[in-house]
Protein backbone atom coordinates (compact mmCIF):
# COMPACT_ATOMS: atom_id res chain seq x y z
CA UNK A 1 0.00 0.00 0.00
CA UNK A 2 1.41 3.16 -0.89
CA UNK A 3 2.58 5.74 1.71
CA UNK A 4 1.97 10.12 1.54
CA UNK A 5 4.99 11.93 2.69
CA UNK A 6 4.29 16.00 3.64
CA UNK A 7 6.72 17.80 4.28
CA UNK A 8 7.10 21.38 5.86
CA UNK A 9 9.33 23.48 4.49
CA UNK A 10 9.42 25.79 6.70
CA UNK A 11 10.36 24.04 9.55
CA UNK A 12 13.73 22.61 7.53
CA UNK A 13 16.44 23.30 9.60
CA UNK A 14 18.82 21.91 6.20
CA UNK A 15 20.89 19.11 7.72
CA UNK A 16 19.90 16.79 5.18
CA UNK A 17 19.53 13.91 7.15
CA UNK A 18 16.14 13.15 4.98
CA UNK A 19 18.57 12.73 1.44
CA UNK A 20 20.80 10.76 3.46
CA UNK A 21 18.29 7.96 4.87
CA UNK A 22 16.43 8.25 1.15
CA UNK A 23 18.11 10.07 -1.86
CA UNK A 24 15.58 8.37 -4.22
CA UNK A 25 12.75 10.74 -2.40
CA UNK A 26 14.76 13.92 -1.49
CA UNK A 27 17.04 16.27 -3.23
CA UNK A 28 18.20 19.18 -1.61
CA UNK A 29 18.28 22.85 -2.81
CA UNK A 30 21.94 24.76 -1.77
CA UNK A 31 20.45 28.06 -2.52
CA UNK A 32 17.78 27.91 0.02
CA UNK A 33 19.53 25.64 2.41
CA UNK A 34 16.66 23.22 2.49
CA UNK A 35 14.90 19.46 1.71
CA UNK A 36 13.22 19.21 -1.44
CA UNK A 37 10.56 16.50 -1.68
CA UNK A 38 10.49 14.48 -4.55
CA UNK A 39 8.20 12.44 -3.95
CA UNK A 40 4.96 12.66 -2.46
CA UNK A 41 3.31 9.39 -2.85
CA UNK A 42 5.82 5.98 -2.35
CA UNK A 43 5.35 2.43 -3.07
CA UNK A 44 6.11 -0.52 -0.60
CA UNK A 45 9.79 -0.28 -2.02
CA UNK A 46 10.83 2.66 -0.11
CA UNK A 47 8.72 2.26 2.53
CA UNK A 48 11.20 1.84 4.99
CA UNK A 49 13.43 4.41 4.05
CA UNK A 50 10.66 7.19 3.84
CA UNK A 51 9.52 5.94 7.95
CA UNK A 52 13.52 6.40 8.50
CA UNK A 53 13.58 10.21 6.78
CA UNK A 54 10.96 10.92 8.81
CA UNK A 55 12.29 9.90 12.24
CA UNK A 56 15.92 11.11 11.21
CA UNK A 57 14.77 14.50 11.00
CA UNK A 58 15.64 16.72 13.89
CA UNK A 59 12.81 19.40 13.22
CA UNK A 60 10.19 17.28 12.70
CA UNK A 61 9.58 18.78 9.01
CA UNK A 62 8.80 14.95 7.57
CA UNK A 63 5.28 13.38 8.46
CA UNK A 64 4.61 9.76 6.61
CA UNK A 65 1.60 8.95 6.64
CA UNK A 66 -0.86 5.91 5.32
CA UNK A 67 -3.96 6.79 2.95
CA UNK A 68 -7.12 7.33 4.35
CA UNK A 69 -10.37 5.38 3.47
Amino acid sequence: MPLHVTFDPAKCQGYANCLIEAPEIWDFDEDQNRAVLRLTVVDDRLRAKAESSARCCPAQAIRVEEPGP
